[in-house]
């Protein structure tokens, strides 16, 4: 297991000393397990469409069918993933701190396959759906359907349980996130840009708040030179190197 310098170290430390924490990830711990984010090309059919063309509410009104069919697209894609070695040790880290909230911008639920227990899912689940109309969660079975089916309660069409561009998070998780980040003494940003708000105001407003702020990220971010602990490595590596540190 390659290590970070002091880096790794310094910590450790910080998360033997923390008495409430909370971890924030994005698309970078996904992509380790083989998840495009949304900034990487599309492939096949999809490779002449924008992500950012076909997750909002209007593509979904203009085109049901083919938003679907691109979203059962992703959703075979993330079936197919497993939670890496990020996952695992955010997981282990759960079980072995006072108190850990792990808040998510990643729609897949590869946390939760880890074993992490209360998971914050800012960006809501792509696994699960919901009625279009009356934003309810419903079980009914769309694997391998093609087109959207119709809520059996009113009749609008089901949608995946995920927040689009130009919706607002859903309130109850993001007032969680922010009374956690707000109550934190170390916040930890995970394979984000950090660009994406109401998100990166979580590491604002635990920095306001007196916590100390770590950032685990290969590439350097906006919020890089306001980090007190700076990982410039893959999750994947990161928290194995820093479970391993603390045992």
């Amino acid at each position: 297991m390659r290590r970070a310098g002091p880096e790794i170290d310094v910590l450790a430390a910080a998360l033997r000393v923390s008495r409430r924490t909370v971890v924030l990830t994005g698309a970078g711990v996904s992509a380790e397990s083989g998840i495009p984010t949304f900034r990487d090309p599309q492939d096949g059919l999809w490779a002449r469409y924008r992500a950012e063309d076909l997750a909002t509410p209007e593509a979904f009104a203009r085109d049901p069918r083919l938003v679907w069919q691109w979203y059962q697209w992703r959703r075979e894609a993330i079936a197919a993933a497993k939670p890496n070695a990020a996952h695992l040790a955010i997981a282990a880290l759960d079980r072995l701190l006072p108190s850990l909230v792990l808040v998510t911008q990643n729609v897949d639920g590869l946390h939760q396959q880890a074993g992490s227990r209360s998971v914050l899912e800012l960006h809501g689940n792509i696994l699960r759906n919901r009625c279009s109309r009356e934003n309810r969660l419903t079980d009914i079975d769309t694997r391998g359907t093609s087109k959207p089916p119709r809520c059996p309660s009113c009749g609008a069409y089901i949608r995946p349980d995920v927040v689009w561009f130009g919706e607002p998070l859903p309130p109850q998780i993001l007032a969680a996130s922010q009374a956690a980040a707000g109550n934190c003494d170390l916040l930890i940003a995970v394979g984000t840009s950090s660009m994406v708000m109401p998100a990166a105001g979580l590491i604002a407003l635990a920095r306001s708040a007196g916590a100390r702020f770590a950032e685990v990220n290969p590439q350097e971010t906006l919020v890089s030179s306001q980090a007190d602990i700076s990982l410039r490595m893959p999750a994947g590596e990161a928290f194995p190197a820093v479970l391993a540190a603390l045992d």
